[in-house]
């Protein structure tokens, strides 16, 4: 084992209970790499499991160090690993918390981080790049159709209309005003939510709707998803699982039967960013130090980019 500094809550609750701990971090594994963290990504999932409502499905044990997504330098290497060496810089999921100093990882689901990009750019990229690629590849969106992204302007719905443009799609996003030149830099047509989407949407995409992608779980995006792709066949969620069911939709999640696509997505926002086109939008970058504040934004909502950490 090795000491590592790190944030954790010792009970479930408000973002109150997060604290700095040392933590025990163990040498790598077969096929593991320990890492150096350098950043690490804040999802809503963080502060869901430190509140205690992702028990039933996903339970841990206390304390718990947070964060599921990492970029940093090899520190270590376990047993079986090629491909990497002490020293690479890297980008992917961890295994254990990356809200530290320290953290394990499998080295076949971790992508090499180019010179060129910044190491909380590439934080920022594991959880939303497998996610929107992984949504996309569900949907089965062809070049020319038509995509409505509901939460157009936060990590994962930055990346999927990134995917979504480059693959040839015409992709309209809902966000809330302040993100709509974001979304335009983008390349999609920004709509407002709220009350009337259905009728702006439409008016942004007057050929119809062929697919949607809703990243807020909110009733009224899958109802208004459903009214607008004439369907629900083409419509999916990573929400809700509950919202999802209640209208009939797809909710998608890593432990589906499509398994990680981490390593296609990554390949995917690399030639972008190789192309120069990769936006990854950055909210704001706390010091580790200040967890509990980059939660308490998280759960606010209404992002424009990713939220990271800074050992």
């Amino acid at each position: 084992m090795t000491k590592a500094q790190g944030i954790a809550f010792t009970e479930f609750g408000s973002a109150d209970v997060l604290h700095p701990l040392e933590t025990d971090v163990p040498e790598p594994g077969p096929g593991q790499v320990r890492i150096a963290v350098r950043a690490a990504g804040v999802n809503p999932l963080d502060h869901k499991i430190r509140a205690g409502y992702m028990n039933a499905v996903f339970p841990v044990a206390l304390p718990h160090v947070p964060g599921v997504e990492a970029a940093g330098v090899v520190e270590s290497v376990g047993e079986g690993v090629s491909g990497l060496a002490v020293g690479d810089e890297v980008f992917g999921p961890t295994v254990t918390g990356s809200y530290a100093a320290l953290a394990l990882a499998e080295a076949a689901k971790l992508g090499v981080k180019p010179a060129s990009l910044g190491f909380q750019e590439a934080a920022a990229l594991p959880v939303a790049a497998e996610t929107a690629f992984r949504a996309l590849e569900a949907l089965g969106v062809r070049s020319g159709e038509t995509l409505v992204v509901h939460g157009a302007a936060g990590g994962v719905g930055t990346l999927a209309v990134q995917f979504a443009v480059s693959r040839g799609l015409r992709v309209v996003g809902t966000a809330s005003e302040a993100n709509h030149e974001h979304l335009r830099r983008l390349g999609a047509v920004p709509v407002s939510y709220g009350p009337g989407v259905v009728e702006r949407v439409r008016e942004a995409a007057p050929d119809g709707v062929d697919a949607a992608f809703d990243t807020t779980g909110l009733a009224e995006s899958l109802a208004a998803s459903v009214e607008l792709t004439g369907g629900k066949e083409r419509v999916l969620t990573i929400g809700s699982p509950v919202t999802a069911g209640e209208y009939g939709v797809a909710f998608s999640s890593g432990a589906g039967p499509a398994g990680y696509r981490g390593v296609p997505a990554f390949a995917e926002a690399l030639a972008l960013h190789e192309a120069g086109t990769l936006d990854v939008a950055i909210h704001r970058a706390y010091p580790l130090a200040e967890a509990a504040d980059a939660q308490r934004a998280s759960e606010a909502g209404h992002l424009a980019g990713k939220i990271v950490l800074l050992p």
